[in-house]
Protein backbone atom coordinates (compact mmCIF):
# COMPACT_ATOMS: atom_id res chain seq x y z
CA UNK A 1 0.00 0.00 0.00
CA UNK A 2 1.54 3.10 -1.12
CA UNK A 3 0.39 6.64 -1.19
CA UNK A 4 2.89 9.17 -3.06
CA UNK A 5 2.08 13.08 -3.17
CA UNK A 6 3.54 15.50 -5.52
CA UNK A 7 3.17 18.29 -6.98
CA UNK A 8 4.90 20.60 -4.18
CA UNK A 9 7.08 23.71 -4.87
CA UNK A 10 8.16 27.00 -4.36
CA UNK A 11 5.99 29.88 -5.19
CA UNK A 12 5.14 33.37 -4.43
CA UNK A 13 2.58 34.47 -2.19
CA UNK A 14 -0.65 34.54 -4.08
CA UNK A 15 0.16 31.83 -5.90
CA UNK A 16 -1.34 28.72 -6.87
CA UNK A 17 -0.69 25.08 -6.74
CA UNK A 18 -2.51 22.13 -7.10
CA UNK A 19 -0.72 18.87 -4.83
CA UNK A 20 -1.87 15.27 -6.16
CA UNK A 21 -2.04 12.15 -4.27
CA UNK A 22 -1.83 8.92 -5.84
CA UNK A 23 -2.72 5.53 -4.26
CA UNK A 24 -1.27 2.17 -5.35
CA UNK A 25 -1.62 -0.99 -3.59
CA UNK A 26 -5.29 -1.57 -2.83
CA UNK A 27 -8.36 0.41 -3.59
CA UNK A 28 -9.48 3.20 -1.59
CA UNK A 29 -12.50 4.30 -3.48
CA UNK A 30 -14.14 3.20 -0.12
CA UNK A 31 -11.96 5.50 2.27
CA UNK A 32 -12.25 9.14 3.02
CA UNK A 33 -8.90 10.77 2.06
CA UNK A 34 -7.12 14.11 3.92
CA UNK A 35 -4.58 16.30 3.68
CA UNK A 36 -2.42 17.42 6.57
CA UNK A 37 -0.05 19.78 6.96
CA UNK A 38 3.56 20.11 8.77
CA UNK A 39 5.38 23.60 9.44
CA UNK A 40 9.06 23.57 10.71
CA UNK A 41 8.94 23.60 14.37
CA UNK A 42 5.27 22.55 14.97
CA UNK A 43 2.79 19.72 14.98
CA UNK A 44 0.96 17.94 11.93
CA UNK A 45 -2.18 19.49 11.83
CA UNK A 46 -5.38 19.02 9.22
CA UNK A 47 -6.17 20.73 5.94
CA UNK A 48 -8.68 19.17 4.60
CA UNK A 49 -10.74 15.94 4.22
CA UNK A 50 -13.33 13.92 1.97
CA UNK A 51 -15.47 11.38 2.08
CA UNK A 52 -15.32 7.99 0.28
CA UNK A 53 -18.16 9.26 -2.43
CA UNK A 54 -16.34 13.17 -2.42
CA UNK A 55 -20.17 14.11 -1.13
CA UNK A 56 -18.77 15.86 1.62
CA UNK A 57 -15.46 17.70 2.66
CA UNK A 58 -14.06 19.72 5.60
CA UNK A 59 -11.75 22.30 5.92
CA UNK A 60 -8.99 23.83 8.72
CA UNK A 61 -10.12 27.43 9.35
CA UNK A 62 -7.11 28.54 7.73
CA UNK A 63 -7.91 27.51 4.65
CA UNK A 64 -11.44 27.60 4.09
CA UNK A 65 -12.41 29.54 0.77
CA UNK A 66 -8.82 28.89 -0.78
CA UNK A 67 -8.25 25.26 -0.56
CA UNK A 68 -10.34 22.88 -2.34
CA UNK A 69 -10.02 18.65 -1.92
CA UNK A 70 -11.13 16.66 -4.36
CA UNK A 71 -10.80 13.06 -5.76
CA UNK A 72 -10.89 10.77 -8.59
CA UNK A 73 -11.75 7.31 -7.28
CA UNK A 74 -11.23 5.69 -10.79
CA UNK A 75 -8.22 7.14 -10.66
CA UNK A 76 -7.45 6.39 -6.82
CA UNK A 77 -6.32 9.70 -6.71
CA UNK A 78 -6.86 12.77 -4.27
CA UNK A 79 -5.96 16.82 -4.93
CA UNK A 80 -5.32 19.58 -2.70
CA UNK A 81 -6.17 23.08 -5.31
CA UNK A 82 -4.50 25.49 -2.69
CA UNK A 83 -5.26 29.34 -4.53
CA UNK A 84 -3.69 32.65 -2.80
CA UNK A 85 -1.03 31.08 -1.44
CA UNK A 86 0.26 32.13 1.95
CA UNK A 87 3.59 32.33 3.29
CA UNK A 88 1.61 30.75 6.62
CA UNK A 89 0.65 27.70 4.81
CA UNK A 90 4.80 26.76 4.01
CA UNK A 91 4.69 23.25 5.58
CA UNK A 92 5.40 19.86 4.05
CA UNK A 93 1.65 18.29 3.36
CA UNK A 94 0.87 15.08 3.98
CA UNK A 95 -2.15 13.01 1.56
CA UNK A 96 -3.55 10.12 3.93
CA UNK A 97 -6.72 7.07 3.46
CA UNK A 98 -8.58 6.18 6.96
CA UNK A 99 -10.84 3.08 6.21
CA UNK A 100 -13.84 4.92 7.09
CA UNK A 101 -16.27 6.40 4.58
CA UNK A 102 -16.99 9.36 6.56
CA UNK A 103 -15.25 12.37 7.43
CA UNK A 104 -11.88 11.49 9.06
CA UNK A 105 -10.40 14.88 10.64
CA UNK A 106 -8.38 13.08 12.80
CA UNK A 107 -4.88 12.03 12.63
CA UNK A 108 -4.73 9.16 14.77
CA UNK A 109 -7.62 7.58 12.54
CA UNK A 110 -5.71 7.26 9.35
CA UNK A 111 -4.31 4.57 8.22
CA UNK A 112 -2.37 5.07 5.31
CA UNK A 113 0.25 7.87 5.07
CA UNK A 114 2.18 9.51 2.27
CA UNK A 115 5.51 10.84 1.95
CA UNK A 116 4.82 14.48 1.53
CA UNK A 117 5.57 16.78 -0.60
CA UNK A 118 6.96 20.25 0.54
CA UNK A 119 5.40 23.64 -0.26
CA UNK A 120 7.11 26.85 0.14
CA UNK A 121 5.29 30.10 -0.23
CA UNK A 122 7.91 33.61 -0.23
CA UNK A 123 6.21 36.59 0.47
Amino acid sequence: VQLQAFGGGLVQAGDSLRLSCAASGRTFSTDSMGWFRQAPGKEREFVAAITWSGGSTSYADPVKGRFTISRDSSKNTVYLQMNSLKPEDTAVYYCAAARYRSLVVVSTYYNYWGQGTEVTVSS
